[in-house]
């Protein structure tokens, strides 16, 4: 099989899909790799990194998409990307469908088969391939917040730790699995007064165990939310239903009963985010101010620390890169129930529940292709 790897189009996307030890694993179990040249700069490898691992360069998009059998990525193909893919060719990547129509018909009439990253299972019930990425998006987000909260970028001017004699912020994180327990950690470590709110019982024990009383945690409820938004410093959006749009638990109105220059952090804007006020920023650009409440709503956080990123997300695709090469696409998916459930479209057919039901778009289960 022919592996492809563009590079990343969307906005201060530095990450990389395939780093040049993938690149060489894949020659070694008997696969072609071709790199767009420059997909690695971002991330700190140079063609001569592809080429000493036995990959071939490409130099362009382009001749990457028309070759490829396979195109790993990053991020959801850009409009300009998805008009090159086609039937018979594998997508693997993040794809976020659910709030987004757009790509989800590209996808559909261009008969790709697509598996996206952040729905694929483990047999904990966990999502592998995601999980990587929302630790580093959960440790960036009190980072990007104290500096939102900062006067200069329109924040209330508190120090997040505070100082002797000074309270420290008051964190909210909406959510307790990887993304807000990552948050929590980094928030804590900072010197924060944090609240975690979420509805597993058994999820708020484990955090109440491994933070040993430096947090408090709340089981989720609107009132609570409710309760908390007066004196929060910031929030973190951290709730994740897999594969669906994420649910919105702030609303336009709750914003006045916020600080002026309070920050929320919509680490789920890939998914819709979690604010009703929320919507999709850039690295470049990243905050913008509703009601007076500074929002960040960065689509692609750990493309910040790209050279991290990569490597902690090369770490988990790269046993299922190899699988769907090894295997095909189609006995791939039947040997493994969990790589599976990431399989999205195939031949114009939407083969995921949630993304049928938020797009009101008929779908078929993965099983009724095999």
């Amino acid at each position: 099989m022919l592996i492809g790897c563009p590079t990343e189009i969307k906005p201060q996307e530095f990450r990389v899909g395939l780093r040049p030890d993938a690149a060489r694993e894949a020659k070694f179990h008997g696969h072609d790799v071709l790199i767009q040249s420059g997909a690695g700069l971002g991330s700190g490898y140079t063609d001569e990194d592809y080429i000493e691992a036995g990959a071939q360069i490409a130099p362009d998009a382009k001749t990457v998409f028309d070759r490829a059998d396979m195109i790993v990525k990053v991020k959801e193909p850009q409009a300009p990307e998805r008009a090159m893919l086609r039937r018979g060719q594998l997508l693997f990547t993040y794809l976020h469908l659910a709030p987004d129509p757009a790509q989800t018909r590209d996808l559909l009439d261009s008969g790709v088969t697509s598996i996206a990253y952040e729905t694929v299972t483990d047999t904990r019930g966990g999502l592998p391939l995601l999980a990587p990425m929302s630790e580093v998006a959960g440790r960036l987000a009190p980072q990007a917040g104290a500096w939102a909260l900062q006067k200069a970028n329109g924040g209330e001017g508190v120090l997040l730790g505070g100082v002797p004699g000074v309270r420290p912020a008051n964190v909210v994180i909406i959510g307790g699995g990887v993304v807000g327990t990552a948050a929590a950690r980094v928030a804590a470590g900072m010197g924060a007064n944090v609240t975690v709110l979420d509805r597993s019982i058994p999820r708020l024990s484990y955090l109440d165990d491994i933070f040993m009383g430096r947090l408090t945690t709340q089981y989720a409820t609107a009132a609570a939310t409710a309760e908390l938004l007066p004196t929060a410093d910031m929030i973190v959006g951290a709730v994740l239903i897999p594969g669906a749009a994420a649910p919105k638990l702030i609303s336009r109105e709750q914003l006045a009963t916020m600080k002026p220059g309070a920050v929320l952090v919509d680490v789920a804007i890939d998914q819709g985010g979690c604010f009703e006020t929320s919507r999709p920023t850039t690295h470049q650009d990243p905050i913008y101010e509703v009601d007076s409440i500074v929002h960040y709503c960065v689509a692609n956080m750990p493309g910040a620390v790209s050279r991290t990123s990569s490597q902690a997300l090369g770490n988990a695709t790269l046993p299922f890169v190899l699988a769907l090469a090894d295997k095909g696409w189609r006995k791939a998916i039947h040997d493994d129930v969990h790589l599976r459930a990431g399989l999205s479209t195939h031949e114009g057919k939407l083969t995921s529940a949630p993304v049928g039901a938020a797009l009101d778009i008929e779908s078929i289960s993965p099983e009724a292709l095999l």
